[in-house]
């Protein structure tokens, strides 16, 4: 991105307007109109489209879109919803605001599509994706809807966020400001159902169940307000007792879930993956983008970062920017941001980020037209708890360190000194896996993110090294770069690898403390991710182990700002079940989609740490 920037300290003690601070009670009902339109698409299919303009019509206002697969009601022209921006912020500046059920969902026509496939090339009048959709909506909005100032913004957060992504391609004249916040980019490179091609069983079993099924509209709407009946809320028991994957269609979908039944038959990144991959399509990019993400995001990590990435390769002269906060996955939009679980982080970071970024990204967009006054990058400094500015994400400013794996459990900036190749081994059983999360749950939910990792350091298939106590602070700030030298008894296994900050002995404990935690040796998650073995060399074309053969093995945890304090240690676990946030590996090489309950059997795995087989991670440093 090239733009000369503002001294950004500035930001924080500029204060927003008058009109766009106050608090507490907004009657959106008291201020706005709602109309429902049924707008045609060039195929002639009709989506359903919530519109709530301003009563004061003395002036013209910008456009503000949101588009979701999970609905836009209260359906009726006297029911309104509560918020209708990203935040009240945006209520009380007064926009039109436009809200659509994409195709085949709630009230809009047509057939839904998972993640339906961006199309390439010339099109025609039938071939529709979601970029053709939004470019129509707007087309439609400017010539029938009265007192807008001809600007657009668009704005989104997930599966919404994926479709603001889309809003890039070849977009509208008319659109000048894009968020996606969480965005998908890739489900099975990095976000949602698959992390480097391992399924994410429980994230992808529960949403499927709800959002996904081969329902009309209505059904489908008081399907997932039901939501799928596991039966107990013990989800290591039910996916245990389910078996393997090849048992989900006999047992509960029985074809009901479509989605489901595509993902069975894809198991490698092949061309159903490969269409769906966002980043590769961010070309011409002319709105201004401000992409959001959380560093504890358990269903998108990847997608934010690469579709920022993505853009700044290929459109160096775009004003292109990312925000990263300590939230879990659209924390930043419903809550206050200063704690998530157990980790505090010392002010209300969400409440700062709708104030201080979002509302003027926007408002200078699209009401002042010109261009914000904003960094490249806003990310938030866990562990220190602040917020820092800088001109590129990753920092120019940071240098890259590697953190070595000795054979003896310690983890150290000074490489092992040997010769040799020794290891340290587990046996992995598929019959026993290491649970994800302490906490009895269906759901992959988020708080697992930070949560104490003690409850895995003690397993004998969880491999930990320790640094010893740090006598400086050490902050990262990037991607984390894993390299395993190892070995598996089988053709198959997966690598988790867990990045964790283990806090002193005296370590305070939080007030109020209603749960009684202690602090003292917590493990906190900091990082964390996923290598299935068939897929280190490629996603396309999967290769087994050789048993007994140590086997070079790299890939990344998704970016990180963290500051490891003096007095604290830095703690790696490695292991090879992660469920049922994953689904269990039988341990050779497979169709694991495919598998039967006889393909299951335990694995030896070693890492090694000596010669020319030291494992390590490759952390980004600033100094």
């Amino acid at each position: 991105m090239k733009r000369n920037l503002f001294v950004v300290i500035l930001l924080t003690i500029v204060l927003l307007p008058h009109h766009v601070q106050a608090q507490g009670d907004f009657d959106v009902r008291q201020y706005y109109t709602k109309y429902e339109y049924r707008i045609p698409m060039r195929d002639g299919v009709k989506l359903f489209t919530a519109v709530y303009i301003p009563k004061d019509t003395s002036k013209q206002y910008p456009i503000m879109m949101m588009r979701t697969p999970y609905s836009v009601g209260p359906y009726g022209a006297d029911k309104y919803r509560a918020t209708l921006g990203p935040s009240k912020l945006f209520d009380r500046d007064g926009y039109i605001f436009v809200h659509q059920d994409i195709r085949g969902k709630f009230m809009s026509e047509g057939r839904y599509v998972y993640h339906a496939p961006i199309k390439t090339g010339k099109k025609s009048k039938q071939d529709t994706d979601h970029s053709t959709d939004t470019y129509d909506t707007i087309e439609w909005l400017l010539a029938n809807v009265r007192h807008h100032n001809g600007r657009v913004g668009i704005w989104g957060i997930s599966y919404p966020g994926f479709l603001a992504a889309l809003s890039l391609v070849d977009s509208h004249p008319a659109l000048k400001a894009v968020s996606p916040q969480a965005p998908m980019g890739d489900t099975f490179i990095g976000d949602d159902f698959h992390h480097n091609g391992a399924f994410f069983l429980a994230h992808a079993f529960g949403w499927l169940a709800g959002t996904a099924p081969s329902r009309s509209n209505r059904e489908a709407a008081v399907n997932r307000q039901r939501g799928f009946d596991y039966g107990t809320p013990d989800g290591y028991r039910f996916f245990l007792e389910l078996g393997p994957l090849s048992n989900v269609e006999d047992k509960y979908f029985q074809g009901s879930v479509p989605t489901w039944t595509e993902f069975m038959k894809h198991g490698t990144y092949d061309e159903y993956w490969q269409s769906r991959n966002v980043p590769q399509h961010m070309n011409r990019v002319k709105p201004a983008v401000m992409t959001v993400a959380g560093w504890f995001d358990s269903e998108d990590p990847w997608g934010a970062a690469n579709i920022y990435r993505s853009i700044e390769s290929r459109n160096p002269d775009a004003f292109n920017i990312i925000v990263w906060g300590p939230w879990l996955h659209g924390g930043w939009a419903r809550m206050d941001g200063d704690t998530l679980g157990y980790a505090r982080f010392d002010s209300k970071t969400s409440l700062w980020y709708r104030e201080n970024i979002e509302m003027r990204f926007f408002r200078s967009l699209l009401k002042d037209t010109t261009t914000p006054e904003l960094p490249e990058t806003w990310a938030f400094m866990t562990g220190g708890n602040e917020w820092r500015s800088f001109s590129a994400w990753p920092p120019r400013e940071a240098t890259p360190r590697t953190l070595y794996l000795h054979s003896n459990g310690a983890a150290s900036f000074s490489p092992p000194t040997s010769s040799s190749a020794p290891f340290r081994e587990y046996v992995s059983d598929p019959a026993k896996p290491v649970p994800f999360t302490a906490v009895t749950t269906t759901r992959m939910g988020h708080l697992f993110m930070v949560e104490d990792q003690r409850f895995a350091s003690t397993r004998p298939d969880v491999l930990v090294y320790e640094s010893d106590i740090l006598d400086r602070d050490i902050t990262i700030a990037g991607p984390i770069e894993v390299t395993l030298h190892a070995s598996t008894s089988g053709t198959d296994c997966d690598w988790i690898v867990k990045l964790i900050d283990v806090f002193p002995g005296d370590a305070p404990d939080p007030e109020p403390n209603p749960a009684g935690v202690r602090m003292g040796h917590f493990q906190m998650l900091i990082g964390a991710e996923v290598m299935r073995s068939k897929f280190r060399n490629s996603l396309q074309n999967p290769e087994p182990m050789k048993p007994g053969e140590i086997t070079k093995i790299v890939y990344n945890i998704p970016d990180k700002f963290h500051r490891f304090r003096k007095g604290h240690r830095i703690m790696v676990q490695v292991q090879s079940t992660w469920f049922p946030l994953i689904d269990r590996n039988p341990g050779i090489f497979m169709d694991i989609y495919k598998a039967s309950a006889a393909d299951f059997r335990p694995t030896i795995q070693r890492v090694y740490s000596g010669g020319a087989t030291r494992s390590s991670l490759k952390l980004l440093v600033l100094d």
